[in-house]
């Protein structure tokens, strides 16, 4: 009988990540799932994927924190031997053009979006590695159309941030491709997400040739199809899921 694949989805607890997790178990995943401090809606992804006849739990997790990371690793394991795992933590920071904005600020979302997102998929590696004892598997980024745009005058260090984790996910693709895992990124553009303002949302779409903000399933699929089977020869690739912006 074949293991169980185990999905481990980081942010899996609302918007993009959540829709990632649902679908992830829908297509015979046992999901692990992390949040920050708010549990209510993470054991509400738990539970509706519960209710559907698959299998998830949450872990609490700073990204921020690399102790936190090494013992969600550790923790995730009772779900069986790691195959996949999607970054879809991210923040923005209040919106203002750079001269404004405060160091916190670009602290926070570095530390959240690039050095969480190094961290864990550093200890991605190490799970997976057929070198150290794993079996392969894939580790999907979700970055943004934002890195190529720039977000001038409202977000450009979250720009810098997923410009980031672009190259990480290039450069570790290349670095692992012979140890059995694949690597990529997903670059949505805007979506329905409490990210987004419903102004910010209308502004989006405007910008959009297809004229609307994308649904969080629609990236979903994207993901999915990355992490699948069906990719197996893709690796180092950055989907563009937006919309055509």
């Amino acid at each position: 009988m074949r293991p169980t694949r185990v999905m481990l989805v980081i942010g899996g607890n609302r918007g993009i990540g959540a829709a990632i997790a649902r679908l992830a178990a829908s297509r015979g995943y046992a999901v692990a799932i992390t949040y920050a401090s708010n549990a209510a809606p993470a054991e509400d992804v738990v539970a509706a994927i519960e209710e559907a006849g698959g299998t998830a739990a949450a872990f609490r997790c700073d990204v921020a924190e690399e102790e936190d990371i090494l013992r969600l690793f550790e923790d995730a394991a009772v779900l069986g031997q790691l195959s996949a795992m999607v970054y879809s933590s991210g923040i923005t920071g209040d919106a203002s053009p750079l001269a404004d904005a405060r160091a916190r600020t670009l602290r926070d979302v570095v530390a959240v979006n690039l050095t969480g997102a190094m961290l864990c998929a550093r200890e991605a590696a190490r799970h997976m590695s057929t070198g150290r004892g794993g079996q392969g598997g894939s580790i999907t980024f979700v970055s943004s159309r934002a890195a190529d745009r720039g977000s001038a005058g409202e977000y450009v260090w979250y720009a810098a941030s997923k410009g980031g984790v672009n190259s990480l996910s290039l450069g570790l693709a290349r670095e692992v491709a012979g140890e059995g895992i694949r690597v990529n990124c997903v670059s949505p553009g805007p979506v329905a997400t409490e990210m987004l303002s419903p102004e910010r949302q209308a502004k989006g779409a405007a910008a959009v040739a297809m004229g609307r903000v994308a649904d969080p399933a629609e990236i979903a699929e994207a993901v999915l199809y990355m992490a699948s089977d069906q990719a197996s020869y893709v690796t180092g690739a950055n989907l563009a899921v937006a919309g055509g912006a």
